[in-house]
């Protein structure tokens, strides 16, 4: 696990992208590594959360509650940001994620973050348009799906 293939991992992130070099380093260097094996869980529904994982390599699964039923919210390979929002603000885990293969990632703690947000703020700014972009973007997903509904 080389600094510079983490660099490389999270520069792919889409909230990363408009890091530059020397930003990526300084996370990727405060960042911590975790590995898991097949079928082990890195986090569970519910559970508080204080960092944001990047999938670094192997694949996992999402599961949301529906009842009493644990159903898959999909899959996720290299690259995937998982707990995007435990880097902004103190949560709850919104799915339990269970990996399908070993599992290599860069955990990323809020307060890691928070100090890249406090040395460097115009990541601040881009991070607020980046997050402006989505919302308005789910946004009109939502009024779009509902339109389909309404007929």
């Amino acid at each position: 696990m080389s600094l510079e293939s983490d660099i490389a991992v999270l520069a792919s992130v889409p909230l990363f992208e408009g890091l530059s070099g020397d930003q990526l380093r300084m996370l990727a260097f405060g960042a911590e590594h975790r590995r898991l094996r097949k079928g082990e869980t890195l986090f569970r529904l519910a559970a508080r959360s204080d960092a944001g994982f990047v999938l670094k390599a192997g694949e996992v699964e999402l599961f949301r509650q529906h009842g009493r039923a644990s159903v898959s919210a999909g899959t996720c390979g290299p690259g995937a940001l998982l707990g995007e929002m435990a880097l902004l603000t103190e949560t709850r885990r919104p799915v339990t994620v269970v990996t399908l293969t070993d599992c290599d990632f860069i955990r990323i703690t809020r307060q890691l973050f928070r100090r890249m947000l406090e040395e460097y703020p115009e990541i601040a700014f881009q991070l607020h348009e980046k997050i402006a972009a989505d919302l308005a973007q789910m946004t009109a997903e939502i009024l779009a799906a509902g339109e389909k509904f309404e007929r």
